[in-house]
């Protein structure tokens, strides 16, 4: 329940335990804190705000009732904004944090419409991945019990609702970008090089006729913490835009460059804080966007190019991205004169980081007992109990984390669990901690349709992996043989 109400708080918010110690924080404080102060959990709370008013939080945590004002620790080189803290005990000694951002009077109205779409786009993300996974595992299903040769109208028809299906999933992946509830892996990117990479790329895809593309890059390179993936996906969808834009043929220009702000900088759709900034430009010199609708094109289904098949979460989804990776958007546009997108990254220091090698298939060893399958929603339940023991596992199932324990009481040693994060009572990932209490090297699945939730409470420690819905049968197996530990 404690996870659950830190999932639907649109501010920044953290469960502690007895201590005041951070056990799970939520989305939006990983946001506010940005990609180079991640709250991880054991970290004392405190930490989570400027130093200079640390000592008053502690004695706060300890004796202090009501709400107070304190301000946030932010990114390097970001002002540390002001926040209204406030702590609710629980039962088992446990307590809520929750924070108010401190928004000038004039804002207060638009912050807490962006919050509650965003709120309402998780919301629904979850639920539709759900769906989606009963619809993807039904149509395999279906497939398989048509035999070795099924008929051809009845697997072409199978394969369009496969189809329909993963279109439906890019469009819940596109509602958790603009939620800010993707499950990101950022490392260290050489900026230059991306870009580079992605001019390649939309050379070799074909420009429109009469677009020319042009790429400035500054020097010294600037490294990046960001998803070198979701990096790729902000610029496509910018160049994509830009190309649009001018059907007559035009200029697109990719640059890279560098900024110090000395005071905020006011745009749209966000305000800058001063600081140190790596800069990515994507600019056209295309038609240009009209006043009225520049303060409104991040938002979510707003589209200019209904005729044209647009959905309008494009720019939320870039936007997301963007401020997820603890960056920030400006953008300059006018009739005529053209579009400027610029992206604002903090800088940051270090060497460019490779992706961690997966682990090799044969040094991984089969559970060496059942897997424990915790799942409250039956559907998905059925379908995943029916793939894993077509695979060979032998299966116990659960409905819910207190089902599961009861039956660790009754002389269970499961080999492997695999759990649902967001369940009524206790959740996946308090589920998951207390098996690991008594078995410590137990291999862990987490599974969500609500993706960021999962990866809140240390998914990075050994032997625990997590796979978001919606998920095929085959990619439930496969993803339950690589959760087992390496053997010796």
């Amino acid at each position: 329940m404690a996870l659950a109400v830190l999932q639907g708080w649109p501010g920044p918010a953290a469960l502690l335990d007895a201590r005041s110690v951070l056990r799970h924080a939520n989305p939006a404080l990983r946001a506010a804190l940005g990609p180079t102060r991640p709250p991880q959990p054991g970290l004392p709370a405190p930490r989570l705000f400027a130093a200079v008013d640390r000592d008053a939080v502690a004695g706060w945590l300890d004796h202090g009732q009501g709400v107070r004002e304190f301000r946030l620790a932010a990114p390097e080189g970001m002002p540390e904004p002001p926040v209204a803290a406030r702590r609710i005990p629980l039962p088992g000694s446990e307590a809520l944090l929750l924070l108010q951002p401190l928004v000038p009077v004039q804002d207060s109205a638009e912050a807490d419409r962006l919050q509650t779409l965003g709120a309402l786009a998780g919301g629904i993300a979850h639920d539709f991945n759900n769906l989606l996974t009963v619809v993807l595992g039904a149509g395999e299903d279906a497939l398989r019990l048509a035999g070795p040769s099924p008929d051809p109208a009845l697997a072409a028809e199978l394969a369009q609702v496969r189809q329909a299906a993963e279109r439906g999933a890019g469009l819940v992946r596109q509602l958790l970008a603009y939620a800010r509830q993707q499950v990101l892996e950022p490392r260290l990117v050489p900026l230059n090089e991306a870009v580079q990479g992605i001019a390649a790329l939309l050379q070799s895809g074909g420009q429109r006729q009469g677009v020319v593309l042009e790429v400035t890059l500054d020097e010294p390179g600037r490294l990046v913490r960001i998803d070198p993936s979701q990096l790729d996906r902000v610029v496509m969808n910018l160049a994509i835009n830009a190309r649009q834009a001018m059907p007559q043929g035009g200029r697109l220009r990719l640059s890279t460059t560098r900024e110090v702000l000395l005071a905020p900088l006011c745009g749209t759709p966000d305000t800058v804080p001063a600081g140190r900034w790596t800069v990515l430009e994507v600019a056209d010199t295309g038609q240009g966007i009209a006043p009225e609708a520049l303060p409104r094109i991040f938002e979510p289904f707003f589209t200019t190019r209904i005729d044209q098949g647009g959905t309008g979460l494009g720019l939320a989804t870039v936007h997301g991205i963007v401020r997820q990776s603890g960056g920030f958007m400006v953008v300059d546009s006018a009739p005529g004169q053209g579009t400027r997108f610029r992206i604002l990254l903090p800088r940051v220091e270090g060497e460019a980081e490779a992706p961690a090698a997966p682990p090799a298939a044969a040094a991984l060893a089969p559970p060496a007992g059942p897997v424990l399958l915790v799942e409250d929603e039956a559907p998905l339940r059925r379908l995943a109990e029916r793939a894993l023991r077509r695979a060979g596992h032998d299966v116990a199932v659960a409905e819910d984390a207190e089902t599961a324990l009861e039956l660790i009481e009754a002389g269970l040693v499961p080999g492997q669990l695999v759990s649902d994060v967001a369940m009524p009572g206790m959740d996946g990932v308090a589920l998951a901690q207390a098996l690991r209490l008594r078995f410590p090297a137990l291999p862990v699945l987490l599974v969500s349709g609500y993706a960021q939730s999962a990866v809140e409470a240390a998914p990075d420690a050994a032997g625990i992996r997590f796979l978001a819905k919606p998920y095929s049968p085959a990619g439930l197996v496969e993803a339950v043989g690589k959760a087992v530990v390496p053997a010796c």
